[in-house]
């Protein structure tokens, strides 16, 4: 299924999205900041588009002009999440190519996600996290309503074999609507 917005096709990840994918997954600026060591090939970014960018609602942030696949947005429902969340909540992860940073692109991926969680999906809260001096990410979230929870301390992450601290933020449904 695609999700569409003014300027964006958030659609599921395809193998041929291997080399754009590469291309901006390579960058360490990108993958530390989301949490990931950077893509070292395109064969690399194809296993990651079959093992974990398959995953149901994780989509290709896409340009309407192009079609091109130039970030990641996925909604993590309950058990998916890594914030041992229930069924009726979601967590949203994202990361858009540096030459993409700063034109709103995924504050609007984020708000047509949300939307989709709290009307199809009938989620009552969404969840997004960002680490310790990603401000890009922190203003995304508070561009799209995410209001500050908690902060994990000195959490390990697996996948980039480091200790770092994530703070988190939420958005209740009735929040949502009330801020449309």
């Amino acid at each position: 299924m695609d999700l569409t917005t003014k300027r964006l096709i958030l659609r599921p990840w395809l193998a041929s999205d291997a080399e754009s994918l590469y291309e901006y997954a390579k960058d360490p600026a990108v993958g530390r900041a989301a949490g990931w060591k950077p893509h070292t090939s395109v064969e690399n970014s194809r296993e990651i588009i079959r093992d974990i960018l398959s995953e149901k609602e994780t989509y290709a942030v896409c340009l309407k002009e192009d079609k091109r696949a130039v970030g990641s947005i996925g909604l993590m429902v309950g058990g998916a999440s890594n914030l041992g969340l229930s069924d009726t909540e979601g967590e949203i992860g994202y990361w858009i190519g540096v030459p993409f940073w700063g034109q709103g692109l995924i504050p609007e991926a984020v708000r047509r996600l949300q939307q989709y969680g709290f009307e199809e999906l009938k989620l009552e809260k969404i969840w997004c996290g960002y680490f310790e001096g990603n401000e890009k990410s922190r203003r995304v979230q508070e561009k799209c309503g995410f209001v500050y929870h908690h902060t994990n301390w000195n959490k390990y992450w697996n996948s980039l074999d480091e200790i770092l601290t994530e703070h988190v933020s939420c958005i209740t449904k009735e929040e949502w609507l009330k801020n449309r």
